[in-house]
């Protein structure tokens, strides 16, 4: 199943779909306590941007950039596009040891001699989003900033073509839709806890040695041995929803290599565990209540009818028109994928009238879009990337016992999203084979250029409080907020000029704008 439950990236991607289409399970700490992103089992000091330097074989290697090619997952881009690997090391902690590929894909600038400020690096989000395919795909949108910039993304360490994990096959994907992920009863309580096992055991033999190194921070080193490799003297990146976090861990880090840095719906850095899925639950809510509102319902009577929906389909599942069964996790992921972007609300509409008649093939078809699911029942990988990752990062385990006892706290947040977030806190990494780094990510950046933070006061997954509190554990001077009154994932992607003329003048020119300027 794919991940919504945090959803603080693969949002980037599916934003952009809407509107185009450890171990064992320890304590539930409340996220206060900070563990600094460097001080990871890499290896990494705590002090920013102090490692093991890279040999010269790592910083000096040249990059072969030659036509890109296609995967089972994903086209050929066009000729405009190149593509080449970058080695890294598999443990930052013994950079002279054993290495891995990273994918990378560019677009050169279209500026000539000194008009060019280098290379713009993106990361969509996830964690698992590829950025091999989805920059290409949607490079349109960011044509403008090739004024200047050759346009960077890659797959970070776990993902897509740089040793991407597939943690379970096609068939057992879809079996496991037929779960409970709200669980009612003791026995599906047990297959739920199985499964998330059952999971964990198949990314730890499918990924090796790598499970334990595809943190945010892993990838946040990877990316600065990359700006050298590129031969930039700074990290001009722009991150979106996850990438945001991974911007902050990267800030932290390297706060003297920080150039030009935009970070786009952004993650809020203070949550732990339960405090972002509670996050999560408002801000959906927030998103669905607009929803309703314009289409002249009450939100609190829609939601309610969406609700008691949910629950019959919990215990008797719809049917569609491919034969499959429109389960109440399907439904749930159905009605999530349009919150993404306003444009895609009227599929929302049409969705629910056709499940209060019995259908379930519209809400089945918005799930698929957002599970990464063919018309074949091939499933991408990014939700298993997502896993290995986040479950490396976070060092939270939850238990059944204490998920029980929030609820009814989750419930009054939202009564459509609540029990899923909730149980999801639980199971997502019970039983992970590695234990995670830290309760939240160390994002301070004293010293470090002004960075620009856009919140979106509507936006669903990375709600707009999160945008705030990045700028204030950035540090005073460095974390510069834009905010934008709409709805959706993200604010650039969104079409509004002022939002768009805002973050070009600064990444083209470096004009930082106002703190507190606000597009509407």
């Amino acid at each position: 199943m794919a991940r919504w439950g945090r959803w603080t990236a693969l949002g980037a991607a599916a934003a952009l779909l809407a509107t185009g289409c450890a171990g064992g399970s320890g304590g539930s700490g409340d996220g206060k306590g900070r563990t600094a992103g460097a001080s990871a089992s890499t290896g990494s000091s705590a002090t920013p941007g102090a490692a093991i330097a890279p040999p010269a074989s790592l910083t000096g290697q040249k990059l072969e950039w030659g036509r890109c090619k296609g995967t089972a997952d994903s086209a050929t881009p066009d000729a405009a596009w190149q593509c080449a690997t970058l080695r890294t090391p598999l443990d930052w902690s013994r950079p002279d040891g054993d290495t891995i590929d990273i994918a990378l894909v560019r677009a050169r600038s279209r500026a000539s001699g000194g008009d060019r400020a280098g290379s713009l690096l993106f990361n969509f989000g996830g964690p698992g989003g590829s950025g091999v395919s989805t920059l290409p795909a949607f490079g349109s949108t960011f044509s403008s900033l090739r004024e200047h910039y050759d346009l960077v993304s890659w797959d970070p360490r776990s993902v897509g073509a740089s040793e991407g994990v597939r943690c379970r096959s096609d068939k057992d994907i879809q079996a496991a839709e037929s779960l409970d992920y709200t669980p009612d009863t003791p026995a599906e309580e047990r297959a739920f806890f199985q499964d998330a096992t059952d999971f964990g055991k198949g990314c730890a033999k499918a990924a090796g040695r790598l499970l334990a190194h595809a943190s945010t921070t892993d990838t946040a080193r990877d990316m600065d041995l990359l700006r050298e490799v590129l031969g930039d003297r700074k990290m001009h990146y722009f991150g979106i929803s996850y990438g945001t976090e991974l911007g902050g861990v990267y800030a932290h880090l390297f706060p003297r290599n920080v150039g030009r840095i935009v970070l786009d719906a952004v993650v809020d850095p203070t949550a732990g565990a339960v405090g972002h899925a509670q996050n999560q639950a408002r801000g959906f809510q927030r998103a669905l209540d607009d929803y309703l509102a314009s289409t002249g319902e009450d939100p609190k009577k829609g939601s309610r009818e969406i609700a008691d929906l949910l629950h019959r389909l919990d215990g008797a599942p719809l049917p569609a028109s491919d034969g499959r069964k429109l389960t109440q996790t399907l439904a749930l992921t159905g009605i999530v994928l349009p919150l993404y972007s306003e444009q895609s609300w009227p599929s929302l509409t049409r969705a629910l009238a056709a499940a209060k008649k019995g259908d379930g093939t519209e809400l089945l078809t918005l799930a698929d879009g957002y599970n990464d699911r063919d018309s074949s029942g091939h499933y991408g990988t990014s939700a298993h990337s997502q896993r290995v990752i986040s479950c490396l990062d976070d060092r939270q385990r939850p238990t059944a016992e204490a998920t029980k006892r929030r609820l009814a706290q989750f419930e009054r947040i939202s009564p459509v999203f609540g029990d899923f977030l909730a149980w999801d806190t639980a199971g997502w990494c019970h039983d992970w084979p590695v234990a995670g780094q830290y309760d939240t990510p160390e994002v301070s950046a004293a010293g470090a250029a002004p960075i620009l933070l856009v919140g979106n006061t509507g936006d669903p997954a990375t709600p707009y409080e999160g945008a705030r509190r990045m700028a204030d554990e950035l540090g005073k001077g460095v974390g510069v907020l834009l905010t934008w009154k709409g709805e959706g994932h993200g604010a650039y992607t969104s079409g509004d000029d002022c939002v768009a003329s805002t973050v070009d003048a600064y990444l083209l020119r470096g004009t930082v704008p106002k703190d507190g300027k606000v597009c509407s």
